[in-house]
């Protein structure tokens, strides 16, 4: 293995693990892209290795939310039915899709994600979520699940952000609960997606998903740690940055 394959694994692997543990983001945003661009590795097996890498990212960050009690457990858990169904069937269907494709569309992503969080802080309180009847959350839960799981699986990138903005904007939650309960969810979603990738599209480069899997986990341990210690404007702030500079490094490449 090369050192500039270790390298490359290391900052995709920073940059996924603080989106996952900051904000809830899919590590697929990061690490695909990332793969993609500098390793030449085909999207799809990619994607492949992103989700993978964020199983273990998205489950030790929502034990962190957990402990902290930021984590919703049972809508969390209405949510990720339809969002694992539909992650299957968005899976299958972008193995018929060209590189450019997918690789194109997560670049942008991470750029745009990041400029949201700039720009537009989410600075819900959990007073919305509170005013909601159950069946009305309920409801929410199952269709946009159903949609984020699609997209999730689609493209291997923004179901993370998506389930954040779901969480905060649709079914009003605080911003670490969103989180929370967004890496609460992801940790299944990532597990579904990435099993399909390889049985769809045969096992990636073994010592690359081991290096992805390694940094991811030990940066989304660390961005899970100072997020429950951080307030909400400067969550915002700082997962903006690392994005936006991420994004538009990959793009300019």
């Amino acid at each position: 293995m090369s050192l500039i394959t270790i390298i490359v694994c290391f900052f995709a692997g920073m940059g996924a693990g603080l989106g996952t543990g900051l904000a809830g983001l899919s590590a697929a945003a990061v690490v695909s892209p990332m793969l993609i661009s500098f390793l030449d590795i085909p999207a799809y097996q990619a994607i492949g290795i992103a989700l993978a890498s964020d199983v273990l990212a998205s489950g030790v960050s929502a034990y962190t939310y957990k402990k902290n009690d930021n984590l919703d457990l049972k809508h969390g858990l209405i949510m990720m039915i339809t969002v694992l169904l539909f992650t299957l069937v968005g899976s299958y269907i972008s193995s018929f899709l060209p590189n450019t494709t997918m690789g194109s569309f997560s670049k942008c992503m991470t750029l745009l994600v990041g400029l949201k969080f700039i720009f537009r802080p989410v600075m819900t309180t959990r007073d919305v979520q509170e005013n909601k009847s159950e069946r009305t959350k309920i409801v929410q839960s199952l269709v946009c699940g159903a949609f984020i799981g699609f997209i999730c699986g689609f493209v291997g990138a923004g179901g993370g952000m998506m389930l954040l903005l779901v969480l905060t904007s649709v079914l009003g939650y605080e911003l670490k609960m969103a989180v929370g309960t967004s890496v609460f969810i992801m940790t299944f979603t990532a597990f579904t997606g990435s099993v399909s990738h390889f049985y769809i599209g045969g096992m990636p480069d073994v010592p690359i998903l081991i290096l992805c899997v390694l940094f991811t986990l030990v940066f989304a341990r660390v961005g899970a740690k100072w997020a429950n210690q951080a307030n909400a404007k400067r969550m915002n702030q700082v997962t903006g940055v690392v994005l936006c500079v991420l994004g538009a490094v990959m793009l300019i490449f």
